[in-house]
């Protein structure tokens, strides 16, 4: 093919992109749209790859209640059932460079140092036994143990936006003992190995660290937070954390006394592991520990109804897991350094939950609080990924199928937030005066306050099939 088709090839792909979302839109909105799409061109190999993924693109924005390959294609102005089927579950493009200048695009406009990298699961109800992962497993997203796919996911949140930065699916070991499974799936060799998920989530961390994403702290329930290898990780790390505990955790409440072993004779070689002293308080559960703390009403958030609040407390802990087992002599610190914050909500509803954090030790509860409860924009996003746009409708069994899917619903996300992020600067340059009056504890001084419009506290506009898909202006 001559350099001249090639380029034609390429003109004719970004058109199918940019013309198929927007034939009604202004000039400025299909300009934003096609240097958006363009970004993404030079990932693709072929033109026909990036001209089916603007159709599919498409199809993700456009209303309607199933975002399945068959349905959508139906939807979709130029659709092909069987070219959509072979560009997300057979096509050889690679997700991973994809997401990765997905991410470089949405830090540029949206990420800062004040932003949160939350790590939770998000779960995949299936029906048979051959999609990629499927198990009889526990889900949040389920409430309950079902025949589903479980999936690791990290996304960003702060003041501004937030956003999805990556997915995996997980694995569990009855598919990685099983070749021949993992083969009929095209499970990359690579990734047949058992990995726990909050290994995943460490290699998952990895990848944006590596990318230089400007974050304060990680954030993740317990689900991640009661595994010790994890908080291990993200303090080798170097990360601040804030991580959600069973309650069933050991903790010492007050600085725990180590006697280092005394040699069994003058010429015995010295001690390598110092125990509690005899006469030093023992551990006790977090749980135990926690119904003997004074409480602190604390409102973090102006909801529909008036403002959020609960009941905390935040106060200094020593981690005592397998303390019985003593501790190296030489890793033995001084106590502020060893200490950790531990957060307690006690909420309206009578449940309970705990969180530990390596934060500094001048930390306010408010600003703890304040990132606690920024998990919550993450469960709204996680909604409207799958409820709007499609995330949980893919019916592929492969796992380049599941991961492309879920690759195509990130970028039609990540356009809908910027959008939504353009919109609401436009409101504040014309009406820079915030009507919210504070809430006490919504946030310490100088944290950044999450806007009234931010996405997705209001959903994205999923047009009908005769619309535009996502009006940018009316998101």
């Amino acid at each position: 093919m001559s350099v001249s088709e090639t380029c034609l090839g390429m003109s004719d792909a970004l058109s199918t992109m940019a013309g198929l979302l927007t034939p009604e839109l202004d000039a400025d909105v299909r300009e934003r749209l096609q240097t958006y799409a363009w970004r993404f061109r030079r990932l693709f190999p072929r033109s026909d790859q990036f001209r089916q993924g603007g159709i599919y693109l498409h199809g993700l924005l456009l209303d309607g209640e199933r975002k399945s390959i068959q349905p959508l294609s139906q939807r979709v102005p130029g659709g092909d059932e069987q070219r959509l089927q072979q560009f997300v579950s057979q096509s050889p493009w690679d997700a991973a460079p994809v997401l990765r200048e997905y991410r470089a695009c949405m830090t540029e406009a949206l990420a800062d140092e004040n932003g949160l990298i939350v790590i939770d699961d998000t779960g995949f109800a299936k029906q048979g036994k051959h999609s990629v992962g499927v198990k009889r497993q526990y889900s949040g997203t389920l409430g309950k143990v079902g025949n589903c796919q479980v999936a690791v996911s990290l996304h960003y949140a702060n003041g501004k936006a937030d956003y999805p930065l990556a997915l995996r699916l997980y694995l569990p070991e009855v598919w990685t003992n099983d070749p021949d499974r993992l083969a009929k799936a095209r499970v990359p060799e690579l990734e047949r190995g058992f990995k726990p998920k909050w290994q995943i989530a460490l290699d998952l961390l990895d990848t944006v660290r590596e990318e230089g994403l400007p974050h304060a702290a990680v954030v993740a329930d317990a689900g991640y937070g009661a595994a010790s290898e994890f908080r291990a990780g993200l303090e080798a790390r170097g990360e601040r954390y804030l991580v959600g505990l069973t309650g069933e955790e050991a903790v010492f409440a007050d600085p725990p006394h180590w006697v280092a072993a005394t040699p069994k004779s003058p010429r015995g070689r010295p001690p390598t592991r110092a125990y509690l002293a005899e006469d030093a308080p023992r551990p006790i559960a977090v749980s135990t520990l926690a119904a003997t703390l004074p409480r602190t009403p604390l409102s973090w958030r102006t909801g529909t109804k008036g403002a959020l609040a609960a009941e905390f407390a935040w106060v200094r802990v020593w981690i005592a897991h397998d303390w019985q087992r003593g501790v190296p002599v030489d890793e033995l610190v001084p106590a502020e350094e060893a200490a950790r914050w531990l957060l307690v909500e006690w909420r309206t509803d009578g449940t309970i939950k705990y969180a530990l954090s390596n934060l500094p030790a001048e930390t306010a509860m408010s600003q703890a609080v304040y990132w606690w409860k920024e998990r919550w924009q993450v469960e709204q996003g996680y909604r409207q990924l799958k409820r709007e746009l499609g995330l949980d409708h893919f019916e592929g069994r492969s796992w380049n199928g599941f991961h492309h899917h879920a690759a195509m619903t990130f970028l039609a996300y990540g356009f809908l937030a910027l959008e939504q992020h353009r919109a609401h600067d436009v409101t504040n340059t014309e009406d820079p005066e915030d009507s919210r009056s504070p809430v006490s504890g919504e946030a310490p001084h100088g944290a950044p306050v999450s806007p009234p419009c931010v996405a997705p506290c209001k959903p994205f506009s999923i047009l009908p099939v005769a619309s535009v898909a996502g009006h940018a202006a009316g998101i």
